[in-house]
């Protein structure tokens, strides 16, 4: 997946199509992107993997994802959304109330995945639930869609006003469903990583191009040949070619991770988390960045022609800005980094757990 999304990031116009480089949604037609299918085959029941993998294989399952609320952003531990259990005709459930932002593709969704405190206290990682509850529940309503640098999208905010669920709308297990969302979030994280970086190479490469073709001061000199054109793309072009075999190399970890866990009773995306989570938030945070600053040196190579929709930087630039907020912002990420670094939160060093 890693592999063919940087390429076909690097390569907008790949096929006549539009690459990577262009709305989130569209990249599930591309590469597919299924994390929901992940959670579902991790932590879903045998009901819910044999019902929802094949509908949504074949469209007719189609799901948010809840974590994100008004007030609380990357640190999910703190969470407004509660469920409390609540018999309904004779029936064991979860009355649910709160509100999640940030709802990618509620406007056609069959289905959302709400994460909702159970228990424990706030900051904790254990009382978290996920549950999985169908759209049209009485009790819930998309209040807006928001207006963003990327222009109107699908990211909904949702509240949930006493909506009832049965006890089997659980995903996973009860007051874990932070696992849950660490299946998502690598996933999307390194996925993530491969786009950017491949569309810093193809805004680099256009640079290049634009710079040796242009003319100025009617000298015929070219713009490539002035060094203050050169050094600024040779810096990012090193970045694209360092980010890329790490990219690659940690995806294949994660490979390695999910096939030795097979069969052994272990959930690869906790041991991917235990183990490779600081490797994959150097691929996300970085290349995000990356992404920006080199739709920024093509715009501004290219001038006023850069700045204007008759190339596509600009939209590269908003596009993948909002990467350095979703899936965990880069402080975020940079914070996850420092925890193996310096051996706080819990983590420990690669060297002490040969992993």
């Amino acid at each position: 997946m890693s592999a063919i999304r940087f390429h076909l990031a690097s390569h907008p116009t790949y096929g006549g199509g539009l690459g990577l480089a262009n709305d989130l949604q569209n990249e599930h037609s591309v590469v597919g992107n299924f994390p929901d299918v992940f959670m579902l085959h991790h932590f879903g029941t045998e009901a819910q993997r044999n019902t929802l993998i094949p509908a949504r294989l074949r469209g007719e399952f189609r799901t948010t994802f809840g974590l994100t609320e008004p007030d609380h952003g990357s640190d999910a531990t703190f969470m407004s959304t509660a469920a409390t259990k609540k018999s309904q005709d004779g029936i064991e459930g979860w009355e649910i109330n709160g509100a999640k932002k940030w709802q990618t593709g509620a406007h056609y969704a069959t289905h959302l995945i709400v994460f909702a405190r159970t228990g424990g206290r706030d900051g904790s990682a254990r009382g978290i639930t996920a549950f999985l509850i169908p759209r049209e529940t009485p009790g819930i309503e998309i209040v807006s869609y928001e207006w963003t640098f990327n222009m109107p999208t699908d990211h909904a905010t949702i509240t949930l006003n006493n909506v009832w669920v049965p006890a089997s709308a659980i995903l996973g297990q009860q007051d874990a469903g932070l696992a849950i969302a660490q299946t998502f979030v690598h996933e999307n994280r390194i996925r993530q990583a491969a786009s950017s970086c491949g569309a810093a190479k193809f805004c680099l490469e256009k640079a290049i191009e634009r710079a040796k073709s242009r003319t100025i001061w009617g000298e015929g000199r070219k713009l490539a040949d002035h060094q203050a054109i050169q050094f600024p793309v040779v810096e990012l072009m090193t970045q694209v070619e360092m980010l890329r075999l790490l990219i690659l190399k940690t995806s294949g970890e994660m490979d390695r991770v999910v096939e030795e866990c097979r069969g052994s009773g272990k959930t690869p995306w906790v041991e991917i988390e235990r183990g490779l989570s600081d490797k994959v938030a150097m691929c996300n945070y970085w290349a995000n960045r990356l992404a920006c600053q080199a739709a920024d040196r093509a715009i501004q190579i290219h001038g006023g022609d850069g700045y204007s929709r008759h190339y596509p930087f600009e939209h590269i630039y908003r596009h993948f800005r909002r990467y350095r907020i979703t899936e965990g912002s880069e402080e975020i990420q940079m914070r996850k980094v420092a925890a193996y670094l310096f051996e706080f939160g819990g983590k420990v060093s690669r060297e002490k757990t040969k992993l």
